[in-house]
């Protein structure tokens, strides 16, 4: 069954730090402190549906960071929805610096499961430049916390912020691949208007990433998380009514469909150097799963170009007795099958 999130926005509240890309209001459309009433309310709303693996869901990054008895009060009513059957599981998403094991008690307490941390980045001159307030040794030392008390661990990450190049990004990415988390989401860096990083932007000491640079660097981190046996559950931002409307946006890697985008480009890298490799004669057949369908033809179908600037005649095929994330290559010289999640790649025949 498929999960189904109860969101509970908690923006700013308990957050001793402004970092200078953030801005939660702008980003999750909500402004307002919740009480556990609405909390309780908002659960009973969502659960009137049809029968779903429910999860309540504290978003804004600083859970853990918020006054104890504002903590339970919210996570009390979660707790008896989870105990009377209505939900699957609570989570929340908190900063590295504020796992403690007092607070995980806590957490544990209230039947929560999961728990992020915004992580952003593995560098810490990134992570100052950014005015995070925490170090990649706070990252290291809530992850082993957090696996002691047999948490689900999710690591959220910012591509993008000032101060990162191409060798902070390998690192911090190879660091995040060390720490074995259950699952990440990656966030390029956009740039939100009445941040500091918008005031760096204006005055032109920071360069955001464009849509196509966002879109690589996704696609890297991705492409080494999967390979390492780790979930990446979202790439770029959810659009919002807040973010889409242009004046709250002056730049950086936003598109609403970053996801397809990012598993387009890393679909249509591994076919196209698995055909150049290969230099194959006469017509090659590429089939894929329906569900793979946009991800193994490109975004707006780019990766239909790879035939003709190949030189090669491709026939896409749809072929729903591969599973996703499995590409059957056919060749004149042989079959092939591309495991696009593992990077790996077999001949058949």
């Amino acid at each position: 069954m498929k999960t189904s999130i109860i969101p509970v926005f908690i923006p700013h509240l308990g957050c001793p730090y402004r970092c200078i890309f953030c801005n939660q209001q702008k980003i999750t459309g909500h402004k307002d402190v919740p009480t556990g009433q609405e909390v309780a309310r908002r659960i009973e709303e969502y659960t009137r549906e049809k029968a779903r693996h429910w999860e309540v869901a504290f978003y804004g990054g600083s859970f853990t960071a918020v006054a104890a008895v504002l903590q339970e009060e919210l996570l009390r009513p979660a707790y008896e929805a989870l105990k009377a059957g209505k939900i699957a599981a609570v989570r929340c998403s908190t900063r590295p610096d504020c796992i403690t094991p007092d607070k995980l008690a806590r957490l544990k307490k209230y039947g929560v499961t999961v728990v992020e941390l915004g992580v952003q980045s593995m560098d810490d001159a990134v992570l100052r430049k950014a005015k995070r307030g925490h170090t990649a040794t706070d990252v290291e030392r809530a992850v082993m916390l957090l696996r002691e008390q047999n948490f689900t661990v999710g690591l959220q990450l910012m591509p993008g912020l000032p101060e990162e190049d191409r060798a902070s990004l390998m690192a911090t990415t190879e660091r995040i691949c060390a720490l074995k988390p259950d699952f990440t989401r990656i966030y390029p860096v956009v740039v939100i208007d009445n941040t500091e990083l918008a005031d760096l932007y204006k005055e032109g000491s920071y360069r955001p990433l464009t849509v196509d640079e966002g879109v690589r660097r996704a696609a890297f981190m991705k492409e080494r998380f999967l390979r390492n046996g780790i979930a990446c559950i979202r790439t770029g931002l959810q659009a919002t009514e807040e973010l889409d409307r242009a004046v709250n946006i002056l730049g950086g890697a936003y598109a609403p469909a970053m996801g397809e985008m990012v598993d387009s480009l890393r679909y249509g890298r591994q076919i196209r150097h698995l055909l150049e490799e290969l230099n194959p004669d006469g017509t090659v057949t590429v089939a894929y799963n329906r569900k793979d369908t946009s991800r193994t033809r490109g975004y707006k179908n780019e990766n239909m170009k790879i035939g003709p600037a190949l030189r090669i005649g491709i026939k896409w095929m749809e072929d729903n007795s591969l599973a996703t994330g499995v590409l059957r290559i056919e060749t004149g010289r042989g079959t092939w099958r591309l495991h696009t999640d593992k990077g790996t790649r077999l001949r058949v025949l």
